[in-house]
């Protein structure tokens, strides 16, 4: 899966906020507020492929969580950002 161009991530105060950018994202008409743990994996894979995995070992290494709950929540945000159209497969 992808990050969908033209999505950016911004800090707003302590806020982590995504908006479309570009008249690709015309229709676009929401902010998606992500809380630090997401705002991190999205720097992370931004401009890259990446799978619920890759988001799980991010996760694993950087909060040491158990992997079995990293992949729940990686697979969780994933989905997350497909609904929100804001990430595809």
């Amino acid at each position: 899966m992808r990050i969908k161009q033209g999505f950016k991530l911004r800090t707003v105060g302590k806020e982590y906020i995504v908006a479309g950018e570009g008249l690709a994202q015309i229709d676009f008409n929401k902010l998606i507020s992500l809380n630090r743990s997401a705002a991190y994996l999205w720097q992370e894979v931004e401009g890259k492929d990446f799978d619920e995995q890759t988001l799980a070992d991010l996760l694993v290494s950087k909060y040491d969580i158990p992997a079995g709950q990293a992949l729940a929540d990686a697979a969780d945000i994933a989905t997350n950002w497909i609904e929100a159209g804001i990430a595809e497969r």
